[in-house]
């Protein structure tokens, strides 16, 4: 299969949804990473997702809709849900929440769980495409499975090429890390992945995969990964913040935000470079650095 690469216009997208009405995914922005859309009531379609992936049948999907009125066809919101979706969709905030009875979504996206993921996605790429599809769309990461998540076209090809029909081209990713991910489940409000919106909630416990990101070895290079580096060792590439320079810099003035959009891109780099390992200066554990640093961990973790 030959991926091609299209840049982001009413034609693209024209493209892109003809492919998807024939139960092929493609990997387009959305204003955290680049997902692989599919169409999420077509089983097919969606294990074509998994195997270009190579992704685990137990990690279930976020499904994309362009609205609360799609959401609702999807999912059952209880009121905790509903206050969220309310306060931050469109935007970068994924909901885990009771399947709604006659719920038209695959099995498999769900990981055949009792819940699905739903987000409402801001960026105009991904809502273009859920209107010229009219479907609910399933879109992970559009990397392979565990590896760095994507925030450009071309880091799309580096792990998927060959592998999917088309990539939608709408240059780098705004934020720069998935979804916050809440379970709302129960009466209560759980925290399931962090992300670029802050929550209060229970920090979720327990071994039990409910949502993507949830995998102890997940974002991660190829190389071995240092955190908590003040200065680079003997053959590592030295990805800074704040008053560490490094070989190159989240943020040199210490700003999260900046830090967040930063980090998938400055880890394809430093996967990139002649260096044999990658080390990763201190982030502050605080608001936003809460989600870059459980990212780090994530792609540290021992694989």
């Amino acid at each position: 299969m030959k991926t091609r690469v299209l840049p982001f216009t009413e034609e693209a997208i024209d493209e892109a949804a003809k492919l998807i009405l024939e139960g092929q995914p493609v990997a387009l922005a959305t204003e955290t990473v680049y997902g692989l859309a599919a169409d999420a009531t077509n089983a097919e379609a969606v294990a074509r997702i998994y195997e270009a992936k190579g992704r685990p049948s137990f990690n279930p999907l976020i499904v994309h809709v362009s609205d609360r009125e799609a959401a609702d066809r999807i999912g059952d919101l209880p009121d905790e849900a509903a206050k969220l979706a309310e306060a931050y969709w469109p935007g970068p905030l994924t909901l885990v929440v009771p399947l709604a009875a006659g719920s038209p979504v695959a099995s498999l996206v769900t990981a055949r769980l009792a819940t699905v993921a739903i987000r409402v996605p801001a960026h105009p790429a991904m809502q273009a495409l859920l209107r010229a599809t009219g479907r609910p769309l399933a879109a992970p990461s559009a990397n392979a499975s565990g590896a760095i998540s994507p925030t450009r076209a071309e880091h799309v090809l580096k792990s998927l090429d060959g592998r999917i029909p088309l990539v939608v081209d709408a240059g780098p990713t705004e934020r720069g890390l998935e979804s916050t991910i809440i379970a709302a489940t129960d009466g209560s409000i759980r925290l399931l992945r962090s992300g670029p919106i802050e929550i209060d909630a229970e920090i979720a416990s327990g071994l039990k995969i409910e949502a993507p990101g949830q995998m102890q070895s997940h974002y991660a290079p190829s190389k071995p990964l240092r955190l908590d580096a003040s200065e680079a060792g003997a053959r590592e590439y030295l990805i800074g913040f704040g008053s560490i320079a490094g070989d190159i810099s989240l943020s040199p003035s210490g700003d999260l935000v900046e830090a967040a959009a930063h980090l998938f891109e400055q880890l394809h780099a430093a996967d990139a470079s002649s260096k044999g390992a990658i080390a990763v200066a201190p982030i502050p554990d605080r608001g936003l650095g809460r989600a870059i640093n459980d990212r780090l961990r994530r792609a540290a973790h021992p694989r």
